[in-house]
């Protein structure tokens, strides 16, 4: 992940403030390797293989370069005076210069031999931006990439591996709210509701109406009233003892929810509405709702518990 964030805040960065200053450069025989080779790793190279005797490159190269500056960063620039590299020159068989050559991912793709008219150059630069993408989407490819690891991550329990993943999207969006959701959610996930809490309300006011930001809140809620449950095992006993105990039907739910056993939760808040869909103001209903929202509406328990509730309400 963090080499192509990175690429795509360079190239932000760049389109800000136009072409980057290295986008057009000189190279030797030396440098070309890491100039060309692992340069175009990161984004399209075009070299221009010329000499000071050579004319038609003193029109070739102008070109080049003002229609290079015009992708703002996308594709580099970079000449190579091949009376200055002539065993490199060889090996790469330049019999007649001009000559371009265009790189990528550490291979030539392109080239052309001679002076061009200038919508020539201008299709052939743009041709190789297009083969590297936009670098704002490929960072924002990245970023969903990594909050989709960073959700998987905390699905399976591992916050710390998470929480890290979090942190690393929010250095390049620090208003990113899927990301800010995930460290509340990590908090939570660790016991930390008071630390949750504190971060949610640090939060703008559009960010806490994200939904997904509202769906973290309303696990820090959920936690919150798990903590005043009781022990599962009493509470079992208790419904036992008294099915219709439904004060202990609706605090295991919290509680069970709160160790993660959803589907659990759900069936007793369920059960709840069966025998008595109004009981304390439909509580056992409301509860659900919020149990929906803090799991999020694609969660499978979510889904076969919204057709369980729609079958009882309107059976």
């Amino acid at each position: 992940m963090e080499p192509i964030i990175g690429q795509g805040q360079q190239a932000q960065q760049a389109g800000d403030a136009g072409a980057p200053s290295d986008v057009i450069k000189d190279t030797s025989e030396q440098n070309f390797s890491a100039d060309v080779i692992e340069g175009s790793m990161q984004q399209p190279v075009i070299v221009d293989f010329w000499a000071p005797w050579c004319g038609p490159c003193k029109t070739l190269t102008p070109i080049l370069e003002k229609v290079v500056k015009e992708q703002k960063g996308k594709v580099k620039l970079i000449k190579l005076n091949i009376d200055q590299a002539q065993s490199l020159a060889a090996q790469l068989r330049i019999q007649s210069i001009p000559m371009v050559y265009a790189f990528y991912q550490g291979r030539p793709v392109d080239g052309f031999q001679g002076a061009q008219q200038e919508s020539y150059i201008r299709q052939f630069v743009q041709q190789l931006a297009q083969m590297a993408g936009d670098p704002g989407q490929q960072q924002q490819e990245a970023i969903d990439q990594a909050l989709e690891q960073a959700r998987g991550a905390l699905d399976a329990g591992e916050t710390a591996t998470a929480q890290s993943i979090y942190q690393k999207v929010l250095e390049y969006d620090q208003s990113n709210a899927a990301a800010l959701a995930g460290l509340i959610r990590c908090a939570t996930a660790n016991g930390d509701t008071a630390g949750a809490r504190e971060l949610y309300e640090s939060l703008t006011e559009d960010l806490q109406q994200n939904s997904e930001v509202q769906a973290a809140h309303a696990a820090i809620e959920l936690a919150e009233q798990a903590a005043d449950a009781g022990d599962t095992a009493e509470l079992e006993r208790k419904i036992t003892a008294n099915p219709d105990d439904l004060q202990s039907r609706y605090d295991l739910a919290l509680a069970l929810n709160a160790q993660g056993k959803r589907e659990a939760a759900a069936e007793q808040l369920l059960a709840i509405i069966k025998r008595d869909r109004n009981w304390e103001d439909e509580a056992a209903r409301k509860q659900l709702v919020k149990f929906f929202e803090a799991w999020g509406p694609t969660d499978p328990v979510t889904q076969r518990a919204r057709r369980q509730l729609s079958s009882i309400l309107f059976s």
